[in-house]
C-alpha cells in the first residue's frame, strides 16, 4: 500500500465546502492536493494557496481555484508534509527547497496539519540536515561562519549548479543533529544578515497524521 497516498487522502477529509486550503509541497503533500483536486471535479468550492511553483502547477492542471496568500485575509487549514517531527511536534520541513513559502503559508493559517509516513517520527531533529535560505549576496561568507560554528555546511546542489529556490535564493543544509533547542538555533539563524528563512517549524501544528502500512495515526498536542 502507498503510505503517502493513504495519509494524503486521509488529510482531505479536514476540508469543508468554502475553505481557504493551503496546499502543501513535497512527495505526500501531492496526494493530499491530488485528492482535493478530485473533490473539486465533484462539486468542492475552495480556495487553494499554493506553497511553491511545482504545486501550483499540480492544483491549476486539477482544476483547484488559487489566491496568492497577498489575495487572502486568512487561510483556514493547511495540509503539509515534513521531513522530521519530534515529539514536541517542532519538526525540519525544506528537503524540497520550499521551506519560505511554506512558513509564510502556514503562519498565515488557522489551522496546521502535517501528513508524514512513520519514518519522519524521530526523538530529536538534525539527523535530516537542516535547510537555511540564504540571499545569494554573501552566501559564501555565511557558509563559512556555519562552517566555524561546525554546523558542517554544504551548498544544496541541482545538475552540477547550486539549487535556486523559487525566490531564487540558495539553500545551505546544515549537519547539526541533535538539535536540543530548535527555537533557540531557529532564532540565532534569523538573526544573521543574509539568512532569508530556516527549516525549524515550531509551535505551528497541533495535528499530525501518520501514515502507517495499513492505517493512519493521528496524533494531537
Amino acid at each position: 500500500m502507498n503510505v503517502k497516498k493513504l495519509v494524503g487522502e486521509k488529510a482531505s477529509e479536514y476540508i469543508e465546502d468554502g475553505m481557504i486550503v493551503g496546499l502543501g509541497t513535497g512527495s505526500t503533500a501531492y496526494y493530499f492536493v491530488e485528492a482535493v483536486g478530485k473533490m473539486v471535479s465533484e462539486g468542492l468550492h475552495i480556495t487553494g494557496v499554493t506553497t511553491s511553483i511545482a504545486t501550483q502547477k499540480q492544483a491549476e492542471g486539477l482544476g483547484i481555484p488559487l489566491k496568492s496568500v497577498d489575495e487572502v485575509d486568512h487561510i483556514d487549514l493547511t495540509v503539509d508534509g515534513a521531513d522530521e517531527v519530534a515529539p514536541d511536534f517542532s519538526g525540519i520541513k525544506g528537503g524540497g527547497g520550499a521551506l519560505l513559502f511554506e512558513k509564510i503559508v502556514a503562519k498565515r493559517s488557522e489551522k496546521v496539519i502535517w501528513i508524514v509516513d512513520d519514518s519522519k517520527m524521530v526523538d530529536q531533529l538534525g539527523a535530516f540536515p537542516l535547510p537555511v535560505e540564504v540571499v545569494c549576496y554573501g552566501a559564501d561568507r555565511l557558509f563559512n561562519d556555519f562552517k566555524e560554528k561546525g554546523f558542517k555546511p554544504k551548498f544544496r546542489m541541482k545538475d552540477g549548479e547550486r539549487y535556486l529556490t523559487d525566490s531564487h535564493h540558495y539553500i545551505i543544509d546544515l549537519d547539526v543533529f541533535p538539535i536540543e533547542n530548535p527555537v533557540e538555533l531557529g532564532t540565532y539563524l534569523k538573526s544573521l544578515t543574509g539568512v532569508v528563512e530556516h527549516g525549524l517549524f515550531t509551535n505551528l501544528t497541533e495535528t499530525v497524521l501518520v501514515g502507517k502500512e495499513n492505517h493512519v495515526e493521528i496524533l494531537s498536542k
